[in-house]
């Protein structure tokens, strides 16, 4: 049997299916075209987890991560998307949208 997320975060698997997104161009997307409200829950569901999610990773070389960690690897890069609205952008982020869909992203330095 695989686990979704690894254990103490399944507060965070409801979430998983929309947000546990690999690529950076496919995060800043999301956040883009996500609900404001479905976004608003992850950030409440997932910021405090963020803490014991990093310390949890650390565990495991960045490049070998089993599935459930990786997934959480992804959430929480995800996060790092959606706090610059939840936390900054607030009730601008609508116009801030607008402007990004002129904007093309081809690469990151993270790569994808």
């Amino acid at each position: 049997m695989t686990t979704l997320l690894p254990t103490g975060f399944e507060a965070l698997a409801p979430f998983a299916d929309r947000w546990a997104i690999d690529g950076s161009i496919a995060r800043a997307a999301r956040r883009g075209d996500a609900d404001p409200a479905d976004r608003a829950a992850f950030f409440a569901a997932a910021a405090p987890l963020l803490d014991a999610a990093l310390t949890h990773l650390d565990r495991s070389p960045i490049d070998a991560l089993p599935p459930a960690e990786q997934r959480l690897m992804d959430m929480m890069l995800t996060l790092a998307h959606v706090s610059l609205t939840e936390e900054i952008l607030g009730d601008q982020e609508p116009a801030h949208a607008r402007q990004r869909q002129h904007m093309r992203i081809t690469r990151t330095p993270a790569g994808a």
